[in-house]
């Protein structure tokens, strides 16, 4: 699974958290702010917008459907749902 992003794109953080809470692995590809320099975003999807996901042969560009995809996700071989090793950790919620 592979995630097309920029930095500072608001649509891009809810799917990167949405990853993340859900425990998916997921291959991260950060793009240039620029849309005619996102070859790679066009190459995959057809168009330049991000958001972008893709596993396998689904190929997803908005937002909400991306979450919706992720709310049913099942990875390959794994009953459970969830991947054995996010990306990165949630932030530690103590308050000290």
């Amino acid at each position: 699974m592979k995630l097309y992003h920029t930095k500072w794109c608001p649509e891009c953080e809810v799917v990167r958290q949405k990853l993340v809470a859900e425990g998916i692995t997921y291959e991260d590809e950060i793009v240039p702010d620029v849309r005619p320099l996102r070859q790679s975003v066009y190459d995959a999807s057809g168009q330049y917008y991000v958001p972008v996901l893709v596993d396998g042969e689904t190929v997803l560009t908005e937002t909400e459907e991306i979450v919706n995809y992720l709310d049913t996700y099942v990875p390959a071989g794994d009953e459970s749902g969830v991947a054995s090793n996010p990306p990165f950790s949630l932030p530690d919620e103590r308050s000290d």
